[in-house]
């Protein structure tokens, strides 16, 4: 039996749209600070340490080699991280595409979203009891609270089709990364006065940090109330009516988009340039912290405020981008930026031990440009989509989204277990970007927009 006539766009004036639109944004700001604090600046490095007391390196500082057994398996305990981040996306592979049919077949959007999310929070927050060498308790806690984000993720972006036209979703998404982006900033500038400051507030280093990610928690799940109490619920496309309770509609609309996928050809070349360009970006972001800390020697505190450098960066990088793209259309934009990767991952490598000056004249291009794609993406493959195969198809996008990459988190473990150096690890994302934009130079954006059924915005 078919769900009643959607509640979208059509139903809602500009005007609404525009409510619907900032109260949506608020989903971003509330998320952002978990991908911030935790998996960008301080998860890697103190899992790096803990575990490291555990395989018996000792100074908290160094480049730990010796491993730790994990299921059997013996793991570098600098490689740690990289290993955690590569697990939780397989296990979100396995997920995603799950929750996101169920999100096409539900009436409720926003509490599937907010669900996830306090879950993911509630996971996020045990973050706060990792010690010592108790580095068992944070895996756990890191792989369930990386694969529930992704799940609301999936929520959240679907609802983007429902509240904003073809022609205003590159300003949405750009929008909504820039508020995510300050929100991450703002949350960071004040763990960055704790972590630098601890004995002000009577604590030392290392419960600072505990406190930092405990933060990271409370902010994701505190904020999340605001989208979900001021979101409306718009009832699903059923492209393909699917008998059954909600369970088995997903699992039967999950089928119809594995086997419809082929009529999309644009969508899957895009896509497939995605899971490789965002693996990169995400691993360069995610490597950051790890890569100055241990391989050039910078102090946590310098690190903190580079991450917060960028998310200020990016916050003017997304709306500049989103101004870019009414002119010259996202798929153009998003092309450059990943030429303009391969330039800051040469960069990177270049960097001298101990030059701050330069660290930060890259973390300025890796803000500027990863505020643009990232935003863009998003908006661009959403015209990529048939209407009423957002949430599956979007769970798919979000596989290779930031902070469940794995590709890039994989293939950074193991260049540094095999060469002990993270040199060469970060020179090895190039090959990322170099694949997306090939994969970019083969697509017809046009082409792709009108075969899912949705109408070509005029910059394209």
């Amino acid at each position: 039996m078919s769900s009643p006539a959607p509640m979208g766009i059509a139903d809602l004036s500009p005007l609404d749209r525009r409510r619907q639109q900032k109260a949506w944004n608020w989903y971003d700001w509330a998320n952002s600070a978990y991908y911030t604090t935790v998996l960008s600046v301080l998860f890697g490095p103190y899992m790096i340490t803990v575990a490291g007391r555990a395989a018996g390196c000792g100074d908290a500082t160094e480049t730990c080699a010796r491993t730790v057994s994990v299921l059997g398996l013996d793991l570098a305990a600098g490689s740690l991280p990289s290993y955690l981040t590569s697990f939780a996306t397989i296990a979100g592979a396995f997920a995603l595409p799950i929750v996101g049919a169920w999100v096409d077949r539900s009436h409720h959007k926003r509490y599937l979203m907010a669900g996830f999310a306090w879950a993911g929070a509630a996971f996020a927050a045990l973050l706060f009891f990792m010690q010592g060498d108790n580095w068992q308790l944070g895996a756990v806690a890191v792989v369930m609270s990386s694969v529930l984000a992704g799940c609301a993720m999936v929520c959240y972006y679907a609802i983007l089709v429902d509240i904003s036209t073809e022609e205003e979703r590159d300003h949405v998404s750009s929008r909504g990364w820039a508020f995510g982006y300050l929100g991450g900033g703002v949350l960071l500038l004040l763990n960055l006065v704790l972590v630098l400051l601890p004995g002000t507030f009577g604590i030392d280093t290392e419960t600072a940090v505990r406190l930092s990610l405990l933060s990271a928690a409370v902010w994701w799940a505190g904020f999340t109330i605001i989208p979900f109490v001021r979101l409306r619920d718009h009832a699903p496309v059923d492209v393909v009516p699917v008998e059954g309770g909600v369970l088995r509609r997903s699992f039967g609309q999950l089928a119809d988009t594995f086997r419809d996928m082929r009529k999309y050809p644009m969508t899957l070349t895009f896509l497939l340039a995605y899971v490789f360009y965002n693996d990169g970006i995400q691993t360069v972001i995610y490597a950051a912290s790890t890569y100055g800390q241990k391989q050039l020697g910078f102090e946590t505190s310098v690190l903190i405020a580079t991450i917060l450098l960028i998310q200020f960066v990016a916050f003017g990088g997304a709306l500049f981008f989103g101004r870019l793209a009414a002119r010259h259309g996202a798929y153009r934009l998003i092309l450059w930026g990943t030429f303009a990767w391969m330039v800051i991952v040469v960069a990177a490598l270049l960097l001298p031990a101990g030059n701050i000056a330069l660290f930060l004249l890259v973390a300025v291009a890796i803000g500027v440009v990863m505020g643009g794609t990232q935003a863009l993406s998003r908006s661009f493959f959403s015209l990529l989509i048939p209407r009423g195969r957002e949430g599956a198809y979007f769970s798919l996008y979000n596989a290779a989204e930031r902070g469940t990459s794995w590709f890039g988190t994989l293939l950074f473990g193991v260049v540094f277990q095999v060469t002990g150096s993270y040199r060469p690890a970060i020179l090895a994302l190039i090959v990322f970007f170099v694949l997306g934009a090939f994969f970019l130079l083969r697509l017809d954006p046009a082409r792709g927009i009108r075969e899912a059924g949705n109408r070509v915005p005029s910059s394209m």
